[in-house]
């Protein structure tokens, strides 16, 4: 495959940004995006060109680190794929394909596709603790939860913190990633105690970390790798109205 490529390459974060173009031969289309992306800076090198910087880690759709914008779209064309899932023979012979960094105010590019996700971190960490009994584990029964719940709860959980949902968004709201780590803790009976506390830190770090507000246009559940459900962004808007109700 014959591929051509217009790169966005940003020196760090206080610097202007543009795309610049390139070109790619012979390249197979068994390949992964990833990989490409690692032809394309052995190339480079050889140039004496510095290397396209891009995170990643994992290489198995698990990690997240991976998302860039591709052809103005999270993760590319495929639904439900992260970048590093996406193979090259999913593009056209001849193609001229965009890859950008996710773009959001709480997103700052650090340098060309690599843009710092540390707001989720903080959003998680004002969520606190949990009150478990230390020591010795429990009997596996002593706390008995239904198989549906159970399912909700891992379903919630299985977001990897990409940031799709929020680089599709035309509000870049975090709403899909917050409420997926509010609602697994609400589900189970160990996040009961602190329900109150963790939904009304965690919504108003999300707010302090410049994020817009969700309008329902459902963007990112179509894009997120996950197929997390918007239905988590209906039960946090009700875990934080009824903290509130019970706080007065």
């Amino acid at each position: 495959m014959h591929i051509r490529l217009k790169v966005w390459r940003q020196e760090n974060t206080d610097s202007a940004g543009k795309l610049e173009s390139y070109e790619l031969q012979n390249v197979n289309e068994d390949m992964s995006f990833l990989e490409m992306l690692d032809v394309l800076n052995e190339q480079l090198m050889k140039q004496g060109v510095r290397p396209v910087e891009f995170d990643h880690d994992c290489r198995e759709g698990i990690c997240g680190q991976c998302g860039v914008m591709i052809n103005g779209r999270p993760h590319g064309p495929l639904k439900n794929t992260t970048t590093c899932q996406l193979h090259m023979r999913s593009f056209r012979d001849g193609e001229e394909i965009y890859i950008e960094p996710f773009r959001a105010t709480a997103f700052p590019v650090k340098c060309d596709l690599k843009v710092d996700r540390s707001s989720f971190d903080r959003i998680i960490q004002s969520g606190g603790f949990i009150s478990v009994n230390t020591g010795q584990a429990p009997e596996a029964n002593t706390t008995r939860i239904s198989s549906p719940l159970a399912e909700s709860a891992f379903d919630a959980a299985a977001c990897i913190g990409c940031g799709a949902c929020v680089a599709v968004c035309k509000n870049s709201s975090a709403a899909l990633f917050t409420s997926a780590k509010i609602t697994h803790m609400a589900l189970l009976p160990q996040g009961k105690e602190e329900a109150q506390d963790r939904v009304l830190h965690m919504v108003n770090q999300m707010d302090a970390e410049g994020f817009g507000h969700c309008t329902n246009t459902e963007a990112c559940e179509v894009v997120c790798p996950q197929e997390i459900s918007v239905l988590h962004i209906a039960r946090m808007n009700w875990e934080f109205n009824k903290a509130h109700i019970l706080r007065k």
